[in-house]
């Protein structure tokens, strides 16, 4: 990749427990998840202890397939400007996307807002997408209880339903609807499937 491109951002949200790090480790996990930073909350929450290849700093540790993992601190703006320094000085190699995992309970909204409006970000990144996941079983509570989740699938580009395995297809099917009904409200692009089992994630597209 050109390091003077503007790297791609992609925002991996969702509830509390509906997979996001499961997907997250998937990805990493494949061919072409080489050349990815990832921006988590906590190194251990997404169990990448494996792949852990060499500590460069308190915050930021270098992984096996030449992924960066960095833990995302109170301000996103010196995290992805700590990570674009390493790029441009040569110290990882060269970026070709950004991972950035949010909280269960994050409204994906202000990090957006961040990312296009700051003067030096907008310049060496740009938003590729909003991927959210679903947990198929409580989904649909999540969303009647708690404003985060309705937020969350509000601004997703992807929406994927996890553990739908685990739930009855009339439960599924349900979920699906009032989600399509949300994505149609918000002009989103499409809604896939995914089984959790075991090792990771399998994508069913509809």
């Amino acid at each position: 990749m050109n390091r003077g491109g503007r790297r791609p951002i992609t925002l991996i949200t969702g509830f509390l427990g509906s997979g996001k790090t499961t997907l997250l480790r998937r990805f990493l996990a494949a061919p072409e998840g080489r050349a990815t930073a990832v921006l988590v909350n906590e190194f251990g929450e997404v169990g990448l202890d494996h792949h852990l290849f060499q500590r460069l700093e308190e915050h930021t540790i270098l992984l096996g397939n030449g992924c960066v993992c960095c833990t995302l601190r109170d301000d996103l703006v010196q995290a992805l400007k700590e990570l674009l320094d390493r790029d441009q000085r040569g110290a990882i190699v060269p970026l070709a996307r950004v991972l950035i995992e949010t909280t269960g309970l994050a409204d994906p909204a202000p990090m957006l807002f961040t990312v296009e409006t700051d003067p030096v970000l907008q310049h060496h990144f740009r938003i590729a997408g909003v991927v959210v996941t679903v947990d198929a079983v409580n989904g649909q509570l999540h969303l009647d209880r708690h404003p985060e989740a309705g937020k969350q699938v509000a601004v997703a580009d992807e929406i994927i339903v996890t553990k739908a395995d685990l739930a009855s297809p009339e439960t599924v099917a349900a979920l699906r609807t009032r989600l399509g009904v949300c994505r149609r409200k918000t002009q989103g692009e499409k809604i896939s499937q995914a089984r959790m089992r075991g090792r990771g994630v399998r994508e069913v597209h509809p």
